[in-house]
């Protein structure tokens, strides 16, 4: 193995072991979507922090004040305006950020992403049968570090999910109206929530 793979799956490992540590202790994960919200993802005792906007002016800047709080920061490319669905925008977010991971619905992203030592979430929509059954293909062809589902409300979907992602962590998302749809996920087998509902940020479980 070379050393710039050595280094990537080295670095790939922390990520994981520090994802999972993190999910036991905060088990949701802030997503923002503007400054505002930045301030107040910042502010809470969570240690990760998903980012779901910016350009490719302004996303160094956006990382860099949530590295500088301590959190672990995870882009979510395909939303990132300037930047287009190409290896290239991955590279981009590894080399011009302090990013310490990607999301993206997109496969080709998600195995660039592994390929440069980034901590890696594939995304799906749940919104039919064969989006169901297209999950265990994917994952076993792009080997995410983790896999997150949308909505979070579908927990009878969680349970069926979890068994088909070959042991993947996997995290809900999308439509958290309160702290039961954070509870009942959880419940079902997510290691945890990301949500854009600040009301739930720092929910007293």
């Amino acid at each position: 193995m070379d050393t710039s793979r050595a280094n990537a799956y080295a670095r790939k490992k922390e990520y994981r072991e520090f994802f999972n540590d993190s999910t036991c202790r905060f088990p949701v994960i802030p997503a923002v979507k503007n400054d505002e919200w930045l301030d107040s993802a910042i502010k809470t005792e969570c240690e990760i922090v998903y980012v779901l906007y910016g350009n490719i002016c302004t996303i160094p800047r956006i990382v860099k004040r949530l590295k500088n709080a301590g959190k672990m920061v995870i882009v979510h490319v395909d939303l990132i305006t300037g930047l287009a669905p190409k290896d290239i925008c991955v590279n981009y977010i590894r080399e011009f950020t302090e990013a310490d991971g990607i999301i993206s619905t997109k496969a080709h992203m998600i195995k660039r992403g592994n390929e440069v030592g980034l901590f890696t979430i594939q995304r799906f929509f749940m919104i039919d049968q064969l989006t169901y059954d297209n999950v265990k293909r994917n994952v076993r062809d792009t080997d995410p570090d983790v896999v997150e589902i949308m909505p979070a409300g579908l927990e009878k979907m969680i349970r069926y999910a979890i068994d088909e992602v070959d042991g993947k962590p996997l995290v809900a998302s999308g439509l958290v109206l309160d702290k039961s749809d954070v509870t009942g996920a959880l419940g079902a087998g997510a290691i945890a929530v990301t949500t854009t509902n600040r009301n739930v940020w720092n929910p007293d479980f």
